[in-house]
């Protein structure tokens, strides 16, 4: 069978494909659902194949000047799927934790055959998205590319805490900019509902987020996405699942650090006891 590798690469990057629905509009002064030192693990199945894992880790930016976060974001393919398209990519966003507007992303991508840098800068003062690739191991040469973006965009890391930040209520729609270095997209994800969702953290009350922006990004790849976050303070996206031609791409969170009170720590277990059985069911 002649699978699609832009379709496998999304089974372990899912997090930076799924969240490009970035905030157009500086979040509000208030408590954030995140602070530095925080990592999310997940688990990426494709079908009913293992695909991948991945981690995003949220820090202060050292190499920077300010007060600004950066995201190191890693997705490593395994198993049947590893096999089929091998996939270890890193990204680095930085981004103003006050504004949540992205800063710069880079994005180092081995999937296949395929090497390539790419870093983005965006530059709000002259109100432009800067792109510079680099191509690996082909006779192509670097790329360069600007386009116009508003004052405050997100990238596709950032565009995902942008959405933790927000207040999420069913009913509410969420409008947003997101640039990957070419045009600005908005895009609105609607809050469509609420239902638990079981994990290895536990069985928490979610919230159902389902971005208008699958087919605007892959209008060749028809699908559905829907993301689950966590209906507490934390707003932690439990699960993200795409439903595409070929199946379906599950993504579940699986331990976070440091674990906050009320979930699971990563050696404990969340599945339900199995119940008792007499000796004559025994036998």
């Amino acid at each position: 069978m002649k699978l699609d590798r832009s379709c496998l690469a999304l089974a372990i990057v899912f997090l930076a494909m799924t969240v490009r629905h970035g905030g157009g509009q500086p979040a509000e002064s208030k408590p954030k659902p995140f602070s530095p030192g925080e990592t999310l693990n997940y688990d990426v199945s494709w079908s009913v194949f293992p695909a991948g894992t991945l981690t995003a880790t949220l820090s202060k930016d050292k190499e920077g000047p300010g007060d600004s976060f950066v995201i190191t974001t890693t997705a490593n393919s395994q198993g049947f799927v590893s096999l089929l398209y091998k996939v270890q990519d890193e990204f680095k966003s930085v981004f103003n934790p006050q504004t949540l507007c992205s800063i710069r992303i880079s994005k180092q991508i081995n999937e296949g055959s395929h090497h390539r840098l790419t870093r983005i800068t965006f530059d709000r003062y002259r109100g432009l998205a800067i792109l510079e690739e680099h191509y690996f191991g082909r006779k192509r040469p670097p790329k360069h590319d600007e386009h116009e973006i508003p004052p405050c965009v997100q990238d596709i890391i950032t565009a995902f805490y942008y959405v933790r930040s927000q207040p999420l209520r069913v009913g509410d729609s969420i409008k947003m900019a997101m640039n990957d270095g070419a045009k600005t997209k908005v895009v609105v994800a609607v809050v469509k509902g609420r239902k638990k969702i079981k994990t290895p953290l536990g069985i928490h009350e979610a919230l159902q987020v389902e971005p208008k922006v699958f087919g605007n990004l892959y209008e060749k790849k028809k699908g559905k996405l829907v993301i689950w976050f966590s209906d507490d303070a934390y707003h932690f996206p439990l699960r993200i699942r795409a439903t595409m031609k070929l199946g379906a791409i599950t993504g579940t969170l699986t331990s976070v650090t440091p674990t906050p009170p009320g979930y699971a720590t990563p050696t404990e277990s969340a599945e339900e006891p199995e119940p008792a059985r007499s000796a004559a069911a025994v036998k």
